[in-house]
């Protein structure tokens, strides 16, 4: 998927825990992980305000758009390194 999810990075310069934030924002911290590992299809935005509140920053600094063909060389690379190339 082209979006990149930035919360681990975000997570690190507030020096909060995953827990922590789990817990600020009012999901679990599966789903957190969900999200923070780019796994997740969608997001609310009342999920992203509360993400933001707790983490004193904005939309853009959780989320970044990157050009698919960057995603899919890396994905390429992954399966050739997967693979013993």
């Amino acid at each position: 998927m082209p979006i990149t999810v930035d919360i681990d990075v975000m997570l690190a310069r507030r020096k909060m825990s995953v827990g922590d934030l789990a817990e600020r924002v009012g999901i679990t911290p599966a789903n957190l992980a969900v999200l923070k590992n780019g796994r997740a299809k969608a997001v609310r935005f009342a999920t992203l305000a509360a993400l933001c509140e707790a983490l004193e920053c904005q939309p853009g600094d959780l989320l970044r758009w990157e050009a698919e063909e960057a995603e899919e060389a890396e994905q390429a690379e992954e399966a050739k390194e997967a693979a013993g190339g």
